[in-house]
């Protein structure tokens, strides 16, 4: 299983560790990624995924998965994140429609 978030797709870094009399190794940066259940509150449904613990707070400032979607483009978002993005943008749009 890679190392990538399922949301927004970051992956790790690559950087050096440099000790003190300045000799460089390469290293690598992992994602810290936290394995969660979000809940979608327009299409009532929950989804598992695995993503990044900056991304997992951003997600909870934006209120929620939903709130997330919608604000985020979508070129930044992952494959599996637009399909969801587009089924909240169905369902709003039903929604909208049964009201009117």
């Amino acid at each position: 299983m890679s190392r990538r978030c399922d949301l927004l797709d970051t992956g790790p870094m690559s950087g050096h560790n440099v000790s003190h009399a300045k000799n460089r190794t390469n290293r690598r940066f992992n994602v810290n990624l936290c394995n969660v259940t979000l809940p979608s509150e327009t299409l009532g449904q929950k989804y598992k995924m695995r993503i990044s613990a900056a991304t997992l707070r951003t997600v909870d400032f934006k209120g929620g998965l939903d709130g997330f979607l919608m604000g985020t483009k979508n070129h930044k978002l992952t494959d599996k994140a637009k399909k969801i993005k587009k089924q909240i943008v169905k369902a709003k749009a039903d929604l909208e429609a049964a009201n009117a």
